[in-house]
């Protein structure tokens, strides 16, 4: 629902006082622990009691090429080996990484304390299709893709003359919310190729096919012109030729809105992509791809098969179903969240529902793998929105770890959060899960707390859930942290906020290294190559920034 500035400046200023009040008197976190089962990665994932589909009310039907079915079986199953890359390209091939979430830096890391701005590149704006105003920049999720190209495909592709002969060319794809996709050299910010005008916004990241230059972009909601749906798109990068549209207006679909925030996820074996929508559908087909003997790109989907569910609290103006998270797959189960507080495990191969747990909220932020002492777990944290108190939109947005195989909580470490005009406190952001120097620790951004337009980030110890250290923020973060790992083991964290601040840290100990300022809400998550990250901002700037 839209509100008048006056209103939502009024609904601050009021909360503000409320937290001023609460403060003495309330604890603005809380950590609870939890028993569960002893399991193992040599374990299949099961359910148990609390976690079966059934004690959430959950009501899953499938239709296979067009056709209602009761049960199904994938022709060619699917496995996605955890110890084996995900992709063959030199990059970031989609939202946080790999198939695991495991985050998104790329390449070799030199260190460094200060961040230093390259270049920058000009973005636009669009009407949206509701109501008055526009989309403008990069939103959330917003995070780029980057690939460094070998000769073999650069020769193939529709660059520009001289980034075709360009050696090492590292190209950045964006895909932002004034319906362009902008490709764009790394090093110098100039451009590679024609932008790909589509014409509707894209808030999520896009995702490259692991080994072919195909590309998929979603855009997270409708336009301004008749016509002008939400679906999902397919697009060569060998000639930039549209291959593919599906998933709008799908007769199907639970839910009457549509968008693919979500960023897919393809199993390169089986020539398989999976897509979330926010439309409540769970899209996955056969690509059939090939490149044939005039060089072109060809697609022929077969196997088409959709999953929609329903929960006990499920509906159209509460507990939204739909996804905007990316899905995580480990083997052939598959992990994701939705606007109705309710993650689910899924066997791909039968695409039966096989736990789900309660995650309280709407759940924008993707879950993250984490296999610690031989046992997977998944840390997922949520936003603040169906739990908030009626007037003043207040309450505790949780922090999860869960088991991966039973669904069962770990630990649930919570935080006093604020929401305003819609706008979410708690979690949007995808959780750093730390390696090397930091591997005891799993860190998040929360917004909206302590105050209404702050926020803190924190780090987690991961096996007990507390805080080990705890970075204050002026403004608060929808945008994902990012890790980064030197040589010499020392780590370092990059976070951008909703002030248009780009932050440093020492991600041992969350001391402020170096910030930069970038002018408007960093609302999109960075991606890092090398030493330069990339990310857009709501002002319709894109930026590289050195980290020096």
């Amino acid at each position: 629902m839209k509100t008048s500035r006056i209103f939502r400046i009024f609904m601050m200023l009021l909360d503000t006082i409320v937290l001023a009040i609460l403060r003495p008197f309330r604890k603005f976190s809380h950590l609870q622990t939890f028993e569960c089962q002893k399991t193992s990665a040599e374990d299949a994932p099961h359910a148990v009691d609390g976690t079966r589909p059934q004690d959430w009310g959950i009501k899953a039907e499938l239709e296979v090429d067009g056709e209602k079915t009761e049960a199904y079986s994938r022709s060619q199953p699917i496995f996605m080996d955890p110890a084996q890359p995900y992709a063959r390209h030199d990059g970031i091939v989609t939202f946080r990484g790999d198939q695991l979430r495991s985050g998104a830096a790329h390449g070799d890391f030199a260190g460094g304390k200060t961040l230093r701005q390259k270049w920058s590149l000009p973005t636009g704006k669009l009407a949206k299709g509701y109501g008055h105003g526009f989309w403008t920049g990069s939103g959330w999720t917003g995070q780029p893709l980057i690939v460094r190209w070998t000769a073999e495909q650069r020769a193939a592709m529709n660059l520009l003359p001289e980034k075709k002969e360009k050696e090492n060319l590292t190209e950045v794809i964006y895909s932002t919310m004034d319906g362009n996709v902008y490709f764009i050299d790394l090093e110098d910010g100039q451009p590679t190729r024609e932008t790909i005008k589509v014409g509707l916004p894209f808030k999520g990241a896009g995702a490259l096919h692991p080994s072919l230059p195909l590309l998929h972009l979603g855009p997270g909601d409708s336009g301004a012109g008749e016509g002008e749906y939400a679906r999902a798109y397919l697009y060569s990068l060998i000639d930039g030729e549209k291959l593919l549209e599906y998933g709008g207006q799908d007769a199907f679909a639970p839910r009457k809105f549509c968008g693919f925030d979500s960023s897919p996820l393809f199993d390169e074996a089986t020539d398989t992509i999976i897509e979330p929508s926010e439309n409540g559908i769970i899209y996955t087909f056969r690509l059939n791809s090939k490149i044939g003997e005039d060089g072109k790109l060809s697609i022929e989907p077969s196997e088409f098969v959709k999953l929609r569910y329903k929960t006990a609290r499920s509906g159209e103006d509460r507990y939204w179903l739909g996804m905007e998270d990316s899905p995580v797959i480990w083997k052939n189960y598959m992990y994701i969240a939705d606007n109705g507080g309710t993650l689910l495990c899924i066997d791909l191969n039968t695409m039966g529902v096989v736990w789900a747990q309660d995650v309280a909220d709407d759940t924008n932020g993707t879950p993250v793998f984490s296999l610690e002492d031989g046992v997977p777990y998944l840390y997922i944290g949520t936003s603040l929105h169906w739990t908030a108190s009626r007037r003043l939109k207040l309450a505790d947005a949780p922090i999860f770890k869960i088991n991966a195989i039973t669904g069962q909580y770990v630990w649930i470490h919570s935080y006093f959060c604020n929401t305003v005009a819609g706008v979410s406190g708690g979690v949007q952001a995808t959780c750093v899960v730390g390696k090397h120097s930091i591997e005891d620790l799993v860190i998040f951004p929360v917004a909206r707390t302590p105050w209404v337009r702050s926020g803190i980030l924190v780090a987690l110890d991961k096996k007990t859930g507390r805080e080990v250290w705890r970075y204050k923020m002026r403004r608060y973060a929808w945008s994902s942290p990012v890790a980064l790992y030197a040589e010499d083991g020392s780590a370092y964290l990059v976070q951008g906020d909703s002030q248009g601040t780009l932050h440093l840290l020492d991600a041992r100990t969350g001391k402020l290294l170096s910030k930069t300022e970038l002018g408007a809400n960093i609302e999109a998550s960075p991606a890092v190559f090398g030493n330069t990250i990339v990310v857009g901002t709501r002002g319709m700037q894109i930026f590289g920034i050195e980290i020096a």
